[in-house]
């Protein structure tokens, strides 16, 4: 049992000091370079604890850093090289992004082409709908049916583009991965590129990466004690990638299930063998991670990026950001299909955004087609739905040093949402259109 109660941040707050949020560290770490103990990881914090318990003077509060030393201090000694530089790695690594989040946040990304961008807000100037103002006029004038109708055009137009490049590269496309990060509309994209690519004859098979997702008492915890799907290493990406291999070698694989009932995989259950035009099918989060088809030909893949790329201009003269779209998506869809409260949404969506810059956004540019998934109609939708919300978590975190970056994203969303002009009837939404993914009401089945 540690004699610390607290810990301080590094924006001087205190909070409750957990070392299970140090074992959650360690085993991140040993995670990432192939380990799975957790037994040592809970040996590991307390030593760790001992070392600070050493070092900090009765009554003080030891800091954050304080702990972090610990931590690469005691992986040194005890002899986990590997993990340590795993974990020395990732710190400097978060460290680095908290200094550049001010000029990131300030800047355009520079992950999605600039043709891309220019192309999206091209489109939305010349439909009238750029900012905020604009939007609500046109909706106030009645004309929602319409903007509708061009946005669902505008994005079947994009997964119709993606469809006809896959379609040039006939016969030596093997393999097409859809990835991107959550609630971008990954699924919807998915079975439409797949609608579309069998009237070009491309016979399509499906592979389930959900089914190579370790047993859960092998997954890696976030910082709040729960199990993390969130990062590649929660997938068995050595086994993703030999089967694949064996499978373009004409092999038969027998794919494992995994029952997120119990939280168990179940080894060589779901024969699968690819006849000679087969093409392979993957949605993934973490597809363009390149562990996952490390020994396959690049030339065989084909990797659409999906995001909603919405070029709306809110009344602070900022753009809307993306992280805030796909944040309220995961909130209904979660609640809608997974009966899970939005505000643990909320509460977590920071550690998914973390995982996001880590694992995801860094590997776009290896993409050969980026869709737009943003449609200008479903923010004003969502305050319909979430408005009340929002207002609820700015009064309830504001000052809680816990609920930070909760209370900072609330209260960003509330202050857009309050110069929206809601849409309280969501029928109108095309029974396909992606944004049903998350309201739900879609013909497809999920």
């Amino acid at each position: 049992m540690s004699k610390f109660e607290s810990v301080k941040k590094r924006d001087g707050s205190i909070v409750p000091f957990t070392p299970q949020r140090v074992t959650n560290a360690i085993y991140r770490a040993a995670v990432a370079v192939g380990g799975r103990d957790k037994r040592t990881a809970e040996k590991l914090t307390e030593y760790v604890i001992r070392v600070l318990e050493t070092q900090t003077p009765d009554g003080e509060v030891p800091t954050v850093e304080q702990i972090q030393d610990a931590v690469e201090k005691v992986l040194i000694e005890e002899g986990h090289a590997r993990v340590a530089k795993a974990y020395i790695l990732y710190r400097a690594e978060r460290a680095r992004l908290r200094e550049q989040r001010a000029e990131r946040d300030a800047q355009p990304s520079t992950n999605i082409p600039w043709s891309k961008l220019w192309r999206v807000l091209d489109w939305t100037v010349e439909h009238d709908f750029h900012t905020v103002e604009r939007l609500n006029a046109r909706i106030e004038r009645g004309e929602l049916s319409e903007i509708i109708g061009v946005s669902e055009a505008f994005y079947n137009e994009d997964v119709e583009n993606a469809a006809n490049q896959v379609a040039k590269r006939k016969g030596e496309v093997r393999m097409v991965i859809i990835a991107g990060p959550s609630s971008s509309g990954k699924t919807t994209t998915t079975i439409k590129l797949g609608e579309r690519l069998a009237r070009h004859n491309m016979k399509l098979v499906t592979m389930n990466v959900d089914n190579y997702f370790f047993d859960l008492a092998m997954h890696p915890k976030d910082e709040f004690g729960d199990y993390d799907f969130e990062t590649p290493q929660a997938l068995d990406l050595a086994l993703i990638n030999k089967h694949l291999t064996r499978l373009f070698a004409g092999e038969e694989v027998k794919t494992p299930f995994y029952d997120f009932k119990t939280g168990t995989r179940q080894p060589d259950q779901i024969p699968m063998k690819l006849e000679e035009n087969d093409v392979i099918l993957i949605d993934s989060l973490h597809g363009l991670y390149p562990d996952m088809t490390m020994d396959i030909p690049q030339e065989m893949v084909f990797r659409l990026y999906i995001e909603p790329l919405l070029q709306l201009k809110g009344q602070d003269g900022r753009y809307v950001r993306w992280t805030d779209i796909r944040l309220i998506r995961r909130m209904l869809r979660d609640a809608s299909h997974r009966a899970y409260d939005p505000t643990k949404t909320l509460l977590h969506w920071h550690y998914v955004r973390a995982s996001e810059l880590r694992n995801i956004i860094p590997f776009v540019n290896t993409t050969d087609y980026i869709v737009n998934s943003g449609m200008p109609y479903e923010l004003p939708m969502y305050k319909a739905k979430l408005f009340t919300e929002f207002e609820r978590w700015t009064k309830e975190y504001e000052g809680d040093p816990l609920r930070k970056d909760a209370f900072e994203r609330a209260s960003r969303v509330y202050a857009l949402m309050k110069s929206l002009v809601p849409i309280a009837d969501d029928s109108i939404v095309p029974e396909n259109s992606v944004i049903r993914e998350f309201i739900g009401g879609s013909i497809y089945e999920y």
